[in-house]
């Protein structure tokens, strides 16, 4: 006899989460959505090397976009909303996958495959060492909890105090590692889930391979140059 299984009645959006597929594509829109973030980010940092005025008048620019169609505080706080928002969206998804992954497969595989094993582990634990990172961050350099010598309005300044401390140079870099892994295994993960082809398997792993080093470099250029008395 041959049970018929009930309809499934949920609404569309819940029911499009609750399969593996929709958790992909969230994971693979919002990782778009934060890989913009980062490059925008990263190309506003190099402005260090152009000196402490360029970089403060960048950093007060970033807190009047929007006007006069928005308030400048309304409109940075709705920056910060749909970042979260893609955040916890990215996090949850990836987090339930996973467990959904060892439920599926309790035991794990006799023979290992290195490559895909390293790949998952980075995406991992190097996206649970980067969510703590963000958290540092913000700490640091929004609200200077963890910066000896902040500056209130002056991120020229807090910048070079940071990245003068060996440490805090060690924090960073050990992070800027884990988002070029990140970005490197995500990137293909994320184009096949949006329908690139697998004709087209080795354009994106070069090019997720190149935006990684580029990401990654780029950032690690400001600690670098500050550690090294290039930037004072």
């Amino acid at each position: 006899m041959v049970t018929e299984l009930a309809p499934d009645r949920r609404p569309g959006v819940r029911r499009f989460w609750a399969s593996t597929i929709g958790k992909k594509a969230v994971m693979a829109v919002t990782g778009v959505l934060l890989l913009a973030f980062v490059f925008a980010h990263m190309v506003g940092n190099l402005k260090t090397f152009l000196g402490a005025a360029e970089l403060n008048h960048y950093a007060a620019w970033l807190r009047t976009i929007g006007e006069p169609v928005l308030r400048a505080e309304w409109f940075l706080w709705l920056q910060r909303a749909v970042l979260l928002v893609a955040l916890v969206l990215h996090v949850t998804a990836a987090a339930q996958l996973a467990r959904r992954d060892l439920r599926a497969r309790p035991v794990r595989y006799v023979h290992r495959r290195p490559q895909a094993t390293f790949a998952v582990r980075t995406m991992r634990w190097g996206g649970a060492t980067l969510a703590v990172f963000v958290v540092w961050h913000i700490l640091d350099f929004t609200v200077g909890a963890v910066n000896r010598d902040f500056v209130p309005g002056d991120p020229y300044h807090n910048l070079v105090a940071d990245f003068r401390v060996w440490w805090v140079n060690v924090i960073y870099l050990i992070a800027l590692a884990m988002l070029g892994l990140h970005i490197r295994h995500g990137f293909a993960s994320a184009a096949r889930t949006l329908g690139v082809g697998a004709n087209r398997e080795r354009a994106i792993k070069i090019l997720g391979s190149t935006t990684a080093v580029v990401v990654a470099g780029g950032y690690a250029l400001v600690p670098v140059a500050i550690m090294t008395g290039v930037v004072h």
